[in-house]
């Protein structure tokens, strides 16, 4: 309301400042939560739409409210729901979990590393984070708390919400570490080469991030342990209870066999597609042969008011975080931002660069939007600045694509996966974001701006 009472700013049409407002209406209404996000992003969306912000006649409106539907992330979210449904439909979840905790469960920090290891190893191979960390690593992840007696309702805090969290954290700093760890990436690389006329290969991206990436790596399991402390430190009882309950749970079963052919069958496809089968056709696919095979029953999906839920918020999201751009607010607010840096040094040019293309991550959805959008952008505002390097600038810009993702639970494909496992209380996930979203574009502006400096001389 606040915003609707000032006059929209000189270059910006009305209707792009009302629904600026709109969307401001919608970020606050997610972190107070008067109501569930899903049902927040669909009156946003509605209003938006029956009021013409977006679009100029009722058709071209309700295509745009319809959009996020369209959006494959959205689709691989709510698979990555329902292959969690399998695992723990067939109990290959609970024995996979019940291994890891039999194995490293005597110290809750050593599953921390545990499951960031996991994603680690994975990250090179998978561009697609939501199929790694989504659909991959949380089925499996989720199954562990409960082993403990941590429970979404019923002490979260005991193991649940610092696994969940550390999980979370570690797949924005893989996406980084690696060109093939997070689609944008690639994306990013080829933008570079069109405006800047740079090439950046997968070992040249490695290199330049590396010393940041082992950091928030090696950092961020214990960063999560000391700001989100479990109670539960060491379960030396629990990981003998552990060892007895897969004794009593036997050798493996039918199902549990078929699900695991099921995800290894993903994973192949998932790594080898390549450009000739998304990951959003693979995920469909699998959750069809679970269908076929028997592993679950369409009772069952229907029922996973987890998945429909996502489903529902993250499209009514991504739809409001396009409109921004098709209001034209993006444009303007970015055209503003470089009309300051005319009289300013360059390092502090590509620093404050950096640092705005990090923070106006907040204003998006999907991370793949914000590259296309403002990536050449920003690109062409800083190399036209004397004595920036032009392929520094590049990775440096590229190289914050997936830390952005940790900042709050629509940022990236997975956040909408591990906010809605109701283990991370809205209030502490958005905290925990800003404090290790400062942490993360710190360290990037610290240390990776002299590093990827000297390295591309």
């Amino acid at each position: 309301m606040v915003l609707l009472a000032i006059s929209p700013p000189a270059g910006l049409a009305p209707a792009a400042w009302h629904f600026f407002a709109l969307f401001v209406a919608v970020i606050v209404a997610l972190i107070t939560e008067p109501m569930p996000g899903a049902a927040v992003g669909l009156i946003g969306v509605s209003l938006a739409a029956a009021l013409l912000l977006v679009g100029k006649t009722p058709g071209e409106a309700v295509r745009w409210a319809l959009s996020g539907f369209a959006n494959e992330a959205v689709w691989l979210i709510f698979a990555a729901n329902m292959f969690a449904l399998g695992y723990e439909a067939t109990g290959l979840g609970r024995r996979i979990a019940l291994l890891l905790v039999r194995t490293l469960g005597r110290r809750t920090l050593g599953l921390g590393y545990a499951v960031a290891m996991a994603d680690l190893c994975l990250a090179p191979f998978m561009p697609s984070n939501t199929a790694r960390s989504a659909g991959t690593v949380y089925p499996i992840v989720k199954n562990i708390p409960p082993l403990f007696g941590s429970y979404p309702d019923r002490h979260p805090r005991k193991i649940g919400s610092y696994l969940m969290w550390t999980s979370f954290a570690t797949t924005c700093v893989t996406s980084s570490m690696f060109l093939t760890g997070l689609a944008p990436n690639l994306l990013a690389v080829d933008i570079a080469r069109q405006v800047a006329h740079v090439n950046i290969t997968w070992t040249m991206w490695l290199k330049g991030f590396l010393p940041v990436g082992i950091l928030l790596f090696a950092g961020t399991p214990l960063l999560t342990y000391v700001l989100y402390p479990p109670e539960v430190k060491r379960g030396d009882q629990v990981a003998v209870w552990a060892g007895d309950e897969l004794r009593r749970m036997g050798s493996i079963t039918t199902r549990e066999v078929i699900m695991g052919l099921l995800v290894v069958g993903a994973l192949v496809a998932w790594i080898a597609g390549g450009q000739s089968l998304a990951p959003v056709t693979v995920a469909l696919a699998v959750i069809s042969l679970m269908l076929l095979t028997r592993v679950v029953a369409w009772g069952d999906i229907l029922a996973n008011r987890q998945g429909w839920n996502v489903l529902v918020w993250f499209a009514t999201l991504v739809a409001l975080a396009d409109g921004l751009s098709s209001v034209g607010f993006l444009a303007w607010f970015v055209q503003r931002a470089g009309s300051v840096t005319t009289k300013v040094p360059a390092i502090a040019v590509l620093t404050g660069a950096i640092a705005l293309f990090f923070l106006i991550h907040y204003l998006f959805a999907s991370i793949t939007a914000q590259t296309t959008a403002l990536m050449p952008v920003f690109l062409l505002a800083i190399i036209s600045v004397p004595g920036i390097p032009v392929k520094a600038a590049a990775l440096l810009l590229a190289y914050s694509l997936g830390l952005m993702g940790v900042i709050n639970p629509y940022a990236t494909g997975p956040a909408p996966i591990w906010y809605g496992s109701g283990y991370i209380a809205t209030k502490d996930f958005w905290k925990l974001g800003a404090i290790m979203g400062a942490i993360y574009l710190g360290l990037l502006l610290a240390l990776g701006i002299p590093h990827v400096m000297t390295l591309t001389r």
